[in-house]
């Protein structure tokens, strides 16, 4: 008879009542077996002795295993609170630890004193602000690209099944690992001095899935983290007290004057400067919608640079400064730009 180990015995056990109706939920298929080649290699503690070490902060404590030696203080990470649960896996050839620990509720943080800033992120720079200050971007896929081909073309040689194959599969590891690496250090570290410097942080709510639809362009727009970044900073800001402002994806920053309002019809990629035709205005394109961005987050309607209304004249041209669809019925249903907080649902609150 086959031993089945819990986990397996509960797959198949939901799988049974679910096909017999007697399970509440999703329909659950039948449990598919994991291969060790396919998944990332790790295990997880939440009984037993296990967690830091009294006058060793550079060590974990693991059953069976015992002292582990770590490359950073985890016991000043941890701080004193209790460790519920200790998770290791292995990515990139190295071993890695999180710890589930419970601790007292934070006190309410005070705003940074940096005032309001926009931030117009990019794929050549990763990220422009309304001041003019600008974050590079790694580019960390593009960088260590012809590593990796060489590495996959290297792979692709081997015979499956041998030492070799699996001594180029750890090569190919590595590599990514160090891609993910390169992209999370950026990222973590701008969006934690913007978190820390700025008191109100507006940026897009950018449609990333319809951006990569631009085949020239999708490897840079994924290489560049969008997505990560605003999580980066809705998690961060709401740690120091900073307001997040998520500006509607389809307000367009990029094509209206930060100056005067105009909103040009069409504004090519190759175009990195921004032209007025009514006020003469030239100003780099990204820094234009940076500051287009901060005001509209931070003001309860549809305004530009100058606090202009978002119901204008129309032009000589014929074209409206503002596009009809930003300008719905009047009424409690009208579109507010900055209305929303991108963290209001993790701000601290006193009770």
């Amino acid at each position: 008879m086959r031993n089945f180990s819990g986990t397996t015995y509960n797959a198949l056990k939901n799988f049974s009542k679910s096909r017999k109706g007697r399970r509440k939920g999703r329909r659950m298929g039948f449990p598919r077996f994991k291969s060790k080649d396919k998944v990332v290699p790790g295990f997880a503690y939440t009984t037993g002795s296990f967690g830091l070490i009294d006058g060793d902060p550079h060590a974990l404590r693991l059953p069976k295993i015992g002292r582990v030696h770590c490359m950073e203080d985890v016991s000043k990470r941890a701080n004193g609170a209790k460790v519920l649960r200790m998770s290791v896996s292995k990515r990139g050839g190295r071993w890695q630890t999180g710890l589930t620990v419970e601790r007292a509720d934070l006190p309410i943080p005070s705003p940074p004193k940096g005032g309001s800033v926009g931030i117009d992120l990019g794929v050549k720079e990763l990220a422009t602000l309304s001041d003019g200050t600008v974050m590079h971007n790694p580019h960390a896929l593009k960088s260590n690209l012809r590593r990796l081909k060489k590495a996959q073309r290297n792979l692709s040689r081997k015979r499956k099944g041998s030492n070799r194959r699996r001594k180029a599969r750890a090569q190919v590891a590595r590599l990514y690992a160090r891609v993910a690496n390169l992209r999370s250090d950026a990222l973590n570290k701008t969006a934690t001095m913007l978190a820390h410097t700025y008191a109100d942080i507006s940026i897009e709510d950018l449609n990333v899935a319809g951006m990569v639809g631009n085949h020239r362009l999708a490897q840079s727009i994924q290489d560049a983290a969008f997505a990560e970044f605003r999580r980066l900073l809705t998690y961060k800001t709401a740690r120091t007290g900073a307001r997040l402002h998520v500006i509607d994806r389809w307000y367009p920053s990029s094509k209206t004057c930060s100056n005067c309002g105009t909103v040009k019809a069409k504004l090519p990629l190759s175009e990195r400067v921004y032209h007025c035709e009514e006020c003469g205005l030239a100003i780099d394109r990204d820094v234009n919608a940076a500051i287009n961005i901060q005001v509209a987050g931070s003001a309860p309607e549809t305004l530009n640079a100058r606090g202009g209304s978002v119901r204008q004249a129309r032009p000589k041209g014929g074209t409206m400064r503002h596009p009809a669809k930003r300008e719905p019925s009047g009424g409690e249903s009208r579109v507010r730009l900055g209305a929303g907080l991108g963290n209001e649902a993790m701000q601290m609150t006193s009770l």
